[in-house]
């Protein structure tokens, strides 16, 4: 019996420091999972940057089914503009040709056949979306096919001709400066002078005013003397 008594506890006593490793290591990997849980997630993409990555897939997949195939070293100014006129198959804005009854009307009275294309904006934005994605996947600002004179110039030209066409001038916002508001402070300093003031001269004015202060305040003394003599002789 003590025999067995005995086994029993070294296998008690084996088991318990097992038990407790296994605990600790459960508990441990608890409270890595909850670290992983506390952790920030990343924060999702801006609607813009969506957008930008897009258009930047968008592009790149033009020039993949462009006959001949391009590259993007070999892109320029006028694969960007037939890029665009590419897109104005995807337009929703309504552009009446000159021969059109509805040229210039801003709100038509009924549909016509004119071409929906592109609107202007549209391109404007998506030119400068594009124009930051070649520049952050490695491109040089200076061979920016998104910031060529070309295209500047074409989106010019569509800009006016949808304005005639749909009787809608684009005005550049102006940007609003900032206001500065000035406030004046005024100082009252008083003078005391110390020179003795000439009853008879006009010139010794107060701080160097002009003659006719100087000339009343001479007055004014010499009108006190008068009565301060007049006063004494009578007493």
């Amino acid at each position: 019996m003590d025999s067995a008594s005995g086994g029993s506890d070294n296998s008690i006593k084996e088991a318990i420091p097992a038990t407790a490793s296994a605990l600790l290591s459960a508990a441990s990997q608890q409270g890595g999972g909850g670290g992983s849980e506390s952790s920030p997630s990343p924060a999702p993409p801006s609607r813009y940057e969506s957008q930008k990555r897009r258009d930047w897939n968008t592009f790149l997949q033009y020039l993949t089914n462009h006959k001949p195939p391009l590259t993007l070293a070999r892109c320029s100014g006028a694969h960007v503009i037939e890029f665009l006129k590419y897109l104005d198959q995807f337009g929703k804005t309504k552009v009446h040709i000159t021969d059109c009854p509805y040229f210039g009307h801003v709100n038509p009275p009924a549909p016509c056949a004119c071409p929906l294309k592109q609107a202007w904006g549209s391109l404007d934005a998506l030119i400068g979306r594009l124009r930051a994605a070649y520049e952050e996947n490695g491109g040089r600002p200076e061979s920016n096919p998104f910031g060529a004179r070309a295209v500047r110039i074409y989106l010019r030209e569509v800009r006016e001709g949808q304005a005639k066409a749909r009787g809608i001038p684009y005005e550049k916002k102006k940007r609003k400066r900032p206001t500065v508001t000035t406030t004046a402070v005024g100082v009252n300093v008083s003078r005391t002078s110390t020179q003795p003031v000439d009853g008879g001269g006009g010139r010794g004015g107060i701080g160097g005013g002009d003659d006719s202060v100087g000339a009343k305040t001479g007055a004014n003394v010499g009108s006190a003397t008068a009565v301060a003599a007049a006063t004494t002789n009578s007493v």
